[in-house]
């Protein structure tokens, strides 16, 4: 039999104790008893204490069991709670201090027996007050964790007291009252401060419900006390702070800046501080503002935290939709109004209004598709706000919204989804008499029937599911309904339908859900663009209008892609070489996956099943007329469609099927296209997340598109500072390092330069041999020499020149051919032929430095001439290479020093000597029109120019035929080589104007870029420091591309009046220094359409726009005219940051009632979408405000008034300190991840060695402070070293400052860091700072920031300089007076 343990809790050491104190207990009874009759001993007391004192130490010293402990100290705290005498309990009370003092019995477990025994009630008035006084004697003896305990009891107790304290109870209460105002007290120091407050807004949320008078006063000073800590970590108008949607600067929807909690809109705050009551209300016009924005959906989801692959209703986001749409109605009522009688109305609703209709339904039906609002509620909703607002006239543009999502929806849904909808009817069609079936040659027709329409969608619903329906059509519809059965009865009397009014669109939207009925109209659509099979015209060219497809429902136009992409891929598998597809059905199919609503079937179905398809069947006419459909048609593609593409076609590229040139040509330029179209911010987030894709991602076969891949890389890095973001640059190291594994190549020193430095040194550290030229040369030589002597024997001529392993000379030879003889030899085509166009790009590499290296030795005079007119003859007269294509490969080469100039030199002669050329760019330029979604006669004018300038794909003697072409040619297809031309010459730095001449003539090309001002701005951004001291070149590149879209852009589309008149002066005037009054203009601008307070922009269609919103485009044409003044950064600038600090702002926001938050707002994102040199004045101009604050403090008012911006605009003060301070943190704010390491650099280059005083601590805190929880999400080991570099600034303050001098502000100071440690760092950084406590001057600073380090407090006492200070501060409850003011 095993023994049992023995219970370590003795019971006869309980037993001990109850005896003891029965002893005590009763002795004491009979004494009181005897009192009166007794002899006193004087020393009797102290026997008794000192005797009890003696057995309670010796039973707990002998027991360490914490059941003991707890136990005997419950049994004496019970006895002192109901004993009657008063000196009874004063002597228990006095041993168990005396216990606790000579660390006997623990202090904490006391204390918590204390609070917690049933004995401490109001009415055991003596027991309560003892038991709050004893624990006040002995809480220092309890660690800070039991303190914050004990005074989170004490708030429990407190709230036990009636709301209005008798007489009786008032001792009580102070007796609590004195424990908490100790454990309040800052020069106690029991436990941080930071506790403190975390508990009492706990507890009392809001400042509401605060217990007794005398409590609340004691409670709101300390909250009072960290309202300068929530005012140094808010972001000065950060409520009132809007991003821009899509910005191509740093994706705005990646900061944590922006988000908001879910369930309730605000912003996710870090720590319980008395924050501002705007920064703790829902931000409602936050998110509102996002949706409104076209292109917003990620963005809206980004910021609440919504997920497509986790299905999670939004109430908020439902609100806000319902609030646009009301907002809709208000903006339609109110421009319907200005009609007359004799008009409608429709014809007075503005393009931004119709707009935000048709933006809302795309809305509507993703949030609702992907399960993130409930359409009943929203429809429920709606109904409720109208039948408050008594808005109608909207309602036709209502229904045509909700129609959309009723027509894809309803079959797939149950019929109560839909009846909400039935109630909008009794509200909005309150006529008693039927409505007129409106014009029907007229767009908005479809919309007056949206409503009828849904009718027969639910009525079909109701049939369907044998439901009746709850209430009768309504009177007012009654004609529309019998209109449009009327165009559905069966009969041979039924009109023909035509595309040239909306009757089909109506009976498609009507009946898209029966397919009796649908079929007719759909047949119809299809014909227009099919074309009618058997008859004369086969192949129809005009398009379906935008207004047309406007006008069909969701349900239709998805019913119409589809029938496309069959028709496509059925062409593409009969392998059919006669029959090609409709001009009209392909430029149709492009406006069709413009519509983000039908995503799925358009632009997702285009990349993953089409191509891949097409591809499979080998019909590669179909193939190249779908790439050039991308190029030249297709706005907004989602950055990861275009990785994917990207991928498909470098697959594609390597595969042996590339064997036709003009299928090569295409593959090889939309791969340029997309590698060159890349948004800075799209090469980071995209490429870095299939970097394990890379494979596919680089091309295995063109040193071109890599080297455009390079210097994309090069740009995004620049632009964004994505360098910075991972620390090394791995995410586009593996990408390199693959690229020079399948194309190795150098890049000249002047390129290099411009590279950002990781760039710079890897291509540095990877460098390849270099060929030599003379080798080259002679090689050359030898080749013409072996054809010259092969001429007679044409088959070996063929197989010499064609086999693998000859050098890839041979076009080098047809050069020769053509400088020498002015022909080209028959067998030269037949062997080009065998080469093939993968094979050529090799040789067209070798032709492009032998010609430079020709060039380089020909001197001057005839030789020049006769070399400059074979290549041009080369190109035009024999079509041995096209002319894109050539000058790809030669402005991409590595050529150094004068090999450089002379290979520009050749680009140049080829550019503006060479008429063919340039007379198709005058052509093209004058006939046609970059909107081609306004045009239904593109084809016709492409044909046209095609016939007369043709181009020849096909050498002589090739068997297959040419691809037909639908929308390129040499000019669409020379713009992405353009745009890296024009990099190059500003590389290389070149003298003379050759880079103006060559704008001049070829400029007028930028009218068909589909992204000019994107372009401007990388160019200007990129090489700022090249273009820095070139004004006239900046003029020139920004006056060529804006210029040539004068004739299609409304005034003032992109730059504001003063610069273009300063385009207007002669060439080489760039005297301009604009006033401030023009940065005013500029801001205001921005302000307006941020606001939306300015329609600059009412008619312009965002889906074929290149920016998506008003806003990007305003930020982008505003930074490109800034980077284009001809003025260095640090004035333009200095310029800006004094629209704010010298009060411009504030006077123009108070006279237009824009809020001042508005203009720093649009400052900041101006400062930071500029290159470093520019937004990095305002480091600059803090550094030197910092410096300035050394000064004496001589203000009336106290550094903490001055420094609240908020409190400065109330009080109609002017403080250059919060002004630069609100830019500061508006600037920050909205800085990519990317550059927010130069802030780092900031405060440990810039400050550390300047900030010697507590004044420029306190404004350097002010600074970062808001940041920190930004910096946590996005990098956090930035806030534990910036968190060293506060306790290095503080360490300077302390050391600085004369230790007699108080530091007022130093409960701030250390209320901050213990902000940081316990939101952000925790002990992450407690070793590097545990040093730094200890070494501080005042003993008062450790005394406080002992809980950081767990000092002692023998440690604390001892002051490491040896001056004696002492444990000594002060509170921050009178901070905000200036003891300097009378």
């Amino acid at each position: 039999m095993q023994s049992s343990t023995p219970n370590p809790l003795a019971p006869d050491s309980i037993e001990q104790i109850r005896q003891i104190m029965k002893e005590f207990t009763e002795v004491r009874s009979i004494h009181a008893a005897f009192n009166g009759v007794m002899i006193h001993d004087p020393n009797y007391s102290d026997q008794v204490f000192q005797s009890i004192y003696d057995q309670l130490n010796k039973v707990f010293s002998e027991n360490s069991n914490k059941d003991t402990f707890e136990f005997g100290i419950k049994h004496i705290i019970s006895i002192a709670g109901s004993h009657k005498n008063e000196e009874t309990v004063d002597i228990i009370m006095s041993f168990l201090e005396r216990l606790i003092s000579t660390s006997v019995i623990p202090a904490r477990l006391t204390c918590d027996l204390f609070l917690t025994s049933d004995k401490l009630i109001h009415s055991n008035a003596r027991f309560w007050i003892k038991s709050f006084v004893l624990i006040r004697k002995v809480i220092e003896g309890v660690d800070y964790k039991g303190v914050r305990e004990i005074m989170k009891t004490c708030l429990d107790k407190l709230a036990t007291f009636p709301e209005r304290v008798p007489p009786t109870l008032l001792t009580q209460l102070d007796s609590v009252i004195r424990l908490i105002e100790y454990i309040f007290d800052r020069k106690s120091c029991l436990l941080p401060a930071y506790f403190i407050v975390n508990e009492v807004l706990k507890s009392y949320p809001d400042n509401k419900k605060y217990p007794h008078w005398r409590v609340s006063e004691l409670l709101w000073n300390f909250v009072n006390s960290f309202r300068p800590i929530a005012q140094m970590v808010t972001v000065i108008g950060r409520s009132k702070m809007l991003p821009v949607v899509e910005h191509s600067m740093h994706a705005g929807y990646l900061i944590h800046s922006w988000k908001l909690d879910q369930s309730n809109l605000r912003f996710v705050l870090k720590g319980n501080l008395p924050y501002d009551k705007e920064l703790l209300q829902p931000q409602e016009k936050l998110l509102r503002y996002v949706l409104e924005q076209p292109y917003s959906r990620d963005m809206a989801c980004a910021i609440v935290g919504l997920q497509k692959q986790h299905k999670m209703r939004c109430i908020a986001l439902e609100e806000r939709i319902v609030e646009l749409v009301v907002l809709a109605m208000e903006k339609t009522e109110a421009e319907m109004n200005q009609a007359n009688e004799s008009q409608s109305g429709f014809e007075e609703i503005s393009g931004a209004t119709l707009w935000l209709w048709q933006h809302l339904s795309t809305q509507l039906i993703f949030f609702v598709l992907f399960q993130f609002a409930n359409f009943p509620s929203i429809v429920l909703s709606v109904h409720d706000k109208l039948a408050e607002v008594k808005l109608f006239k909207g309602r036709d543009f209502l229904m045509w919204i909700l129609l959309q999502f009723i027509s894809g929806s309803i079959q797939k849904n149950p019929l109560s989804d839909f009846i909400p909808v039935l109630q909008l009817y009794d509200l909005l069609f309150p006529e008693k008499e039927p409505l007129s079936v409106p014009d029907l040659t007229k767009p908005y027709c479809t919309c007056q029937m949206a409503s009828t329409c849904i009718w027969i969608h639910v009525l079909k619903k109701a049939q369907t599911d044998s439901m009746p329906l709850p209430r009768p059509l309504p009177s007012a519809l009654n004609k529309h309904y019998e209109f449009l059965q009327m165009l559905v009865q069966p009969g041979s009397t039924q009109p023909q339908l035509q595309i040239n009014d909306f009757r089909i669109a109506l009976l498609c939207n009507a009946f898209s859900t029966n397919q009796d009925h649908f079929s007719r109209p759909m047949a119809a659509l299809v014909e227009a663009i099919h074309g009618t099979s058997g008859g004369s015209s086969t192949n129809p060219v005009a398009p379906l209008s935008v207004q047309v497809l406007d006008s069909l429902t969701v349900h239709t136009k998805m019913s119409l892609i589809h029938n496309i992409v069959t028709h496509i891929m059925k062409v593409a598998s009969t392998k059919s070489t006669t029959q090609g597809l409709a001009p009209a059905l392909i430029e149709t199919y492009a406006r069709l996956l413009v519509y983000m609503e039908i995503e799925s079937l358009g632009i997702k179905g285009f990349i993953s099943q089409l191509l891949p398809a097409v591809y499979k069947s080998q019909a590669w006419g179909i193939l190249h007329t779908l790439l050039e459909m991308f190029c030249y048609r297709l706005h907004h593609i989602q950055p990861h469609y275009r990785v994917q593409l990207l991928c498909h076609l470098n697959s594609l590229a390597a595969t042996a099927h590339m064997s036709v040139a003009q299928l090569h040509l295409c593959v090889e330029m939309t791969a340029l296209r997309l590698v060159t179209g890349f948004n800075s911010v799209d090469v980071h987030s995209q490429l870095s997340r299939v970097v394990s894709e890379s494979k596919t991602l680089v091309s295995t076969e063109s040193e071109e598109l890599n080297r455009a891949l390079v210097l994309t890389i090069a740009r995004a890095i620049h632009v964004t500072g994505a360098d910075s973001v991972t620390g090394s640059g791995g995410w586009f190291r593996e990408i390199l390092m693959l690229i020079m594994q399948n194309t190795p190549h150098n890049w000249s020193a002047h390129t290099i330069q411009c590279f950002p430095p990781v760039l710079a040194e890897f291509f540095q550290q990877n460098q390849v041999p270099k060929e030599n030229k003379q080798h080259l040369k002679n090689m050359v030589e030898e080749e013409y020499m072996n054809w010259n002597s092969m001429l007679s024997n044409e088959q070996e001529l063929i197989e010499h020149f064609s086999m693998i392993g000859t050098p890839p000379l041979f076009l080098c030879i047809v050069w020769k051919m053509i400088i020498d003889r002015d022909s080209i030899h028959p067998a030269a085509y037949k062997i080009l032929d065998r080469i093939g166009p993968k094979g050529l790009s090799t040789h067209l590499r070798k032709l492009c430095d032998f010609v430079v290296s020709e060039f380089s030795n020909a001197g001057k005079g005839q030789h020049v001439t006769k070399l400059i007119d074979a290549v041009i003859d080369f190109i035009w007269k024999y079509n041995v290479i096209p002319f894109d294509r050539l000058l790809l490969c030669m402005v991409l080469r590595t050529q150094e020093g004068n090999e450089a100039q002379v290979c520009f030199f050749i680009i140049h002669k080829l550019m503006v000597q060479s008429p063919d050329f340039r007379m198709r760019i005058q052509e093209f330029v004058k006939e046609n029109s970059p909107e081609h979604w306004k045009q239904t006669n593109w084809h016709e004018k492409h044909k046209n120019f095609s016939t007369k300038f043709p181009e020849v794909f096909l050498f002589e003697d090739q068997q297959h035929s040419q691809l037909p072409v639908y929308f390129g040619n040499i000019c669409l297809r020379f713009l992405p080589v353009f745009d890296i031309l024009i990099h190059r010459f500003l590389e290389v730095n070149i003298t003379g104007k050759s880079m103006e001449v060559i704008l001049d003539q070829t400029g007028a090309l930028y009218k068909f870029h589909d992204r000019p001002i994107t372009y401007l701005y990388n160019t200007l951004h990129y090489f700022e420091s090249r273009l820095r001291d070139k004004p006239v070149l900046k003029k020139k590149l920004v006056g060529s591309i804006i210029g040539s879209l004068k004739d299609i852009k409304p005034p003032n589309w992109a730059l504001s009046d003063q610069y273009n008149s300063y385009l207007t002066t002669l060439s080489d005037e760039v005297n301009w220094t604009p006033e401030l009054d023009y940065y005013v203009t500029l801001i205001a601008r921005f302000v307006d359409v941020i606001e939306g307070s300015r329609k600059i922009f009412s008619g312009v269609d965002w889906r074929y726009n290149e920016f998506p919103n008003p806003a990007a485009h305003v930020l982008h044409s505003t930074c490109v005219e800034i980077m284009g003044l001809p003025v260095v950064p640090t004035i333009a600038s200095s310029a800006i940051l004094d629209v704010v600090m010298q009060g411009r702002a504030v006077m123009v926001a108070s006279e237009s009632g824009a809020a001042i938050e508005s203009w720093l707002n649009a400052t900041g994102l101006i400062l930071v979408s500029l290159p470093d040199p520019y937004w990095l004045v305002l480091h600059e101009r803090l550094v030197t405000t910092v410096k300035k604050l050394n000064n004496p403090w001589i203000h009336n008012y106290s550094p903490l008034i001055l420094y609240d911006f908020k409190a400065v605009q109330e009080s109609y003060l002017y403080s250059e300190y919060s002004s630069l301070l609100a830019i500061t943190h508006a600037a920050w704010h909205h800085l990519g991840t990317g550059h927010i390491h130069h802030i780092l650099l900031l405060i440990t280059e810039g400050f550390l060695p300047i900030v010697k005083n507590e004044i420029q601590l306190l404004y350097v805190c002010h600074m970062i402070g808001p940041f920190l929880q930004r910096f946590n999400g996005e990098k956090p080991q930035m806030v534990c070293r910036l968190t060293v570099a506060l306790y290095d600034l503080l360490s300077n303050v302390d050391r600085e400052t004369s230790s007699e001098t108080e530091l007022v502000y130093m409960d701030i100071f250390c209320d901050l860091l213990y902000h940081i440690k316990y939101m952000y760092t925790g002990d992450i950084v407690k070793n590097e700072v545990e040093t730094k406590i200890r070494n501080l001057v005042r003993a008062s600073l450790r005394l406080r920031l002992r809980f950081i380090t767990h000092l002692s407090l023998e440690d604390i006492a001892h002051s490491s300089s040896g001056t004696g200070s002492t444990i000594n501060g002060i509170s921050n409850n009178h901070l905000f007076s200036n003891p300097m003011m009378s």
